[in-house]
């Protein structure tokens, strides 16, 4: 099938963000220009990918037709939230239909640290229900589509971003990561997705509160400058003084890495191809001068069964307290297969849950390990290429369903336990052209470092681009 994508002559360009900002400052476009051509490009090919869960099209209006900048690097930037943060005036439905939409009254913590950046939310995105799976397949909502080819998923959970993002509608777009939903998107589609280390970015309190802090807030671009970019201008509203800052990464590192190679994970050796194409990556990297050492898989077994626990106990909780969370409209009949059966496989062994969640804590000493011998660890981020719509299909059996699931992202939890970096990145292809994601991680406070490698691959490897004539 044809690629989708939005890209064309109009006020957004090709640009990413940063580029629009050049543009903006340089009085070439304007924030009403940028909003107007974004607007036309949703709804260009949201009928085809499916990833919108909220417009609020007159709201961005406004805000372009203001007449003096609010402030922020990003200013006048469009961009999207994704459906399960609080954004003032916004209903937040985490990806699900099962109760009644109502608006937010104010922005929560992370909506309002990551709009004072200047960015302009169209809208808000959709996700996986409640973020569970790694593909968004709403039985009543349908699927959310890859751009590159529109038979196949556009990962999860930050779905509605990632299909947004690779098509051209907004250059950046907000997305969280509790198991690798920024990263799976990312390598679904061709993107740039920095998973970053616990604590970098605020959070809402629905966040704060869970017994283990797994879920960590990005954003999906197109560029590693973007992300950069983003990254140092959160740093300008919230800093968290227990991690040592990002700063202004603008280039490659000239410092020559030690770098763990493993296509080994908890579940399964990656697929041929996923293999061979780390390898790849690898050898790209030591042709750059890095020192590359294959390493087998370095995670406990336990470790599989015990994130599976903690995630089906968060499953628990949201089903539990459904109408306490999400008002008296909620209907439990009314949530998928891979929801429900989390939600029972965690009745059936709550007692194992603080077990589980005291050993998922001290598995930053897997990492620790690793990094007194390596400065990072390169990894394909999923164990094999993009999956076709149908193959996570949630109103399949829940033991389908998780066993397919948890096959598939073998390699991107343990950084959510840990709490440490980790950045995909889109260097390669497959045999049938769907972009690739290959992951790097490092040791906690370490973005730094990823930014810099991943500079460093996108100059000497620039990634597909969807606009391009496919070979």
């Amino acid at each position: 099938m044809s690629r989708i994508f939005a890209f064309g002559d109009d006020a957004l360009g090709e640009h990413d963000a940063v580029g629009l900002v050049e543009e903006l400052r340089a009085g070439r476009v304007s924030a009403a220009d940028l909003i107007e051509a974004a607007i036309a490009r949703v709804e260009a090919v949201n009928p085809t990918l499916n990833g919108l869960a909220f417009e609020a099209f007159d709201r961005a209006h406004a805000r372009g037709a203001a007449p003096s900048p609010f402030g922020g690097y990003f200013d006048g930037v469009p961009t999207f939230v994704k459906d399960n943060v609080a954004v003032e005036g916004m209903p937040t439905m985490r990806g699900t239909d099962a109760w009644e939409p109502r608006p937010e009254r104010a922005n929560g913590d992370l909506a309002r640290a990551y709009l004072a950046t200047g960015l302009v939310p169209l809208g808000k995105t959709r996700l996986s229900e409640f973020g569970f799976s790694a593909s968004c397949e709403h039985p009543r909502l349908g699927p959310v589509r890859n751009p590159w080819n529109p038979r196949y998923t556009a990962g999860a959970s930050s779905s509605g971003s990632g299909a947004f993002v690779a098509a051209g509608v907004v250059p950046i777009a907000h997305a969280n990561d509790g198991g690798g939903s920024i990263r799976i998107p990312a390598a679904c589609n061709g993107l740039v997705g920095l998973k970053p280390s616990r604590g970098r970015l605020p959070q809402d309190q629905d966040l704060r509160v869970m017994p283990l802090r797994i879920v960590s807030d990005g954003v999906l671009t197109r560029s590693v400058r973007d992300t950069a970019a983003l990254y140092r201008e959160m740093e300008r509203v919230y800093r968290n003084p227990k991690l040592p800052p990002i700063g202004d990464v603008s280039r490659p590192g000239k410092q020559r890495l030690r770098i763990a190679v493993c296509t080994q994970s908890i579940v399964r050796d990656a697929g041929p191809e996923m293999v061979e194409l780390t390898h790849k990556t690898a050898a790209l990297l030591e042709g750059l001068g890095h020192r590359i050492t294959v390493i087998g898989n370095p995670v406990p077994s336990q470790f599989k069964d015990d994130f599976l626990l903690y995630w089906s106990f968060l499953a628990f909780a949201m089903v539990r307290g459904g109408k306490r969370s999400f008002g008296t409209s909620f209907d439990r009949d009314r949530l998928d297969n891979l929801t429900l059966g989390l939600d029972r496989f965690a009745a059936r062994n709550l007692h194992r849950v603080p077990v589980a969640i005291a050993r998922l804590a001290r598995s930053r000493r897997v990492t620790e390990r690793l990094a007194a011998s390596y400065d990072a660890v390169l990894m394909p981020t999923l164990s094999e290429p993009t999956l076709e719509i149908g193959w996570l299909d949630p109103t399949a059996e829940y033991e389908q369903i998780i066993d397919r699931l948890v096959d598939w992202v073998a390699f991107t939890p343990l950084q959510n336990a840990t709490g440490d970096p980790a950045i995909s990145l889109p260097v390669a292809q497959t045999g049938n052209g769907l972009p690739v994601g290959m992951m790097l991680s490092a040791t906690r406070g370490r973005e730094a470092l990823l930014l810099e490698l991943a500079y460093e691959l996108e100059e000497a490897n620039p990634w597909p681009r969807i606009q391009d004539p496919a070979h």
